[in-house]
């Protein structure tokens, strides 16, 4: 029987057994990829005066559903499942700041979208859902659409005030033409994301 050896992922808040060498870290995402959204985030990660490491521009999505360690067999059944997907193309504004589980006490800070858009998302993650539970996966906890642009690793102070100033914000408009099942590598300056597969709108 394999000993598990078990690590700590902060940035997943998880424990990953790395004995398990054929398996990946898996979860399905809608990326960021308009270049004035982007710049408009990095503005203000800039910006807002906060003891915590920013997301990559590279790295910036919306999580439909995170899967956890899956094998390179279980990925390809996913991929077959997420293909059958049929979606239309359609547009979100990316708006508001805030933070999880709250702002006196932060781990997480996050832009959110419109209620139009992310309704739309919502929708999506929901197909995803539908398609992975015959698989055997289900979400922890409902989407809530959201882009996090902050991870928070040490205890900082109240920032209820810092985020007040940037609450009504607007980061522009970003199409979502696709969605992808992306694979999250653990090293010591942070997870690396890379695509497994890419689903396009079909409509």
């Amino acid at each position: 029987m394999t000993k598990m050896k078990l690590v700590y992922e902060v940035t997943g808040n998880y424990y990953k057994d790395i004995s398990k060498k054929d398996m990946m870290r898996t979860f399905v995402a809608v990326e960021i990829s308009n270049d004035d959204v982007i710049h408009s985030i990095k503005k203000i990660q800039d910006k807002v005066n906060i003891n915590a490491k920013a997301i990559d521009s590279e790295s910036l999505h919306f999580t439909l559903q995170f899967l956890g360690e899956v094998s390179d067999d279980d990925s390809e059944k996913i991929i077959d499942a997420l293909n059958t997907i049929e979606f239309s193309s359609f547009k979100i504004n990316l708006k508001g700041i805030g933070a999880f589980p709250k702002s006196k006490f932060p781990r997480v800070i996050w832009i959110g979208t419109d209620e139009g858009g992310g309704n739309m998302l919502i929708q999506l993650a929901k197909k995803v859902e539908k398609v992975l539970e015959p698989l055997g996966f289900s979400p922890d906890k409902p989407f809530k659409p959201h882009v996090t642009i902050f991870r928070i690793k040490k205890k900082v102070d109240d920032i209820t005030k810092e985020l007040d100033k940037q609450k009504m914000i607007d980061f522009g408009i970003q199409e979502i033409t696709s969605f992808k099942l992306k694979k999250s590598e653990l090293t010591s300056t942070g997870p690396i994301y890379s695509d497994l597969e890419e689903i396009q709108a079909r409509k």
